[in-house]
């Protein structure tokens, strides 16, 4: 792999990791909403990443002559299935007949967690594509 190989890999993981704070933003954003277009109350939506491989082996012969690299896609943004918590609110327009709104299943200490987690990498991406422009710099100067 050369250096532009880890400057792909390393954007790759900025790329991600910038759609994964988008949604964890939107889960906080939601955190109290109760009635969504689709009806019941909002869903956490979380990030699945996967490999970007080759798809064969010829694809990875290939990609190691060529000098391509791999790095971190989002397959999917999935929804996460557990319910939310039921909170006694008789006045409130969404309640049942019993008086219970079902509250969205974020839990935002979870969400600042994974926010500061997502950060974090994000920095370590960006600190990845500064190390290998400065090698890259320095290999131009030697060669000078």
């Amino acid at each position: 792999m050369g250096f532009f190989g880890a400057m792909d890999i390393s954007a790759s993981g900025l790329t991600a990791q910038r759609l994964r704070m988008d949604l964890i933003s939107e889960n906080i954003a939601n955190a109290e909403t109760t009635r969504t277009e689709t009806g019941g109350p909002y869903r956490r939506k979380t990030a699945v990443f996967r490999e970007k491989p080759a798809a064969e082996f010829a694809d990875y012969l290939k990609g190691a002559l060529s000098g391509a690299s791999g790095g971190v896609r989002v397959s999917q943004i999935a929804e996460d299935t557990a319910e939310g918590t039921r909170v006694y609110e008789p006045g409130h327009p969404d309640a049942d007949a019993d008086g219970y709104v079902t509250k969205p299943n974020v839990n935002i200490v979870v969400e600042m967690v994974n926010m500061v987690s997502a950060t974090r990498s994000y920095e370590a991406n960006v600190t990845a594509i500064n190390s290998s422009k400065a090698m890259i710099s320095r290999t131009l100067e030697i060669s000078r």
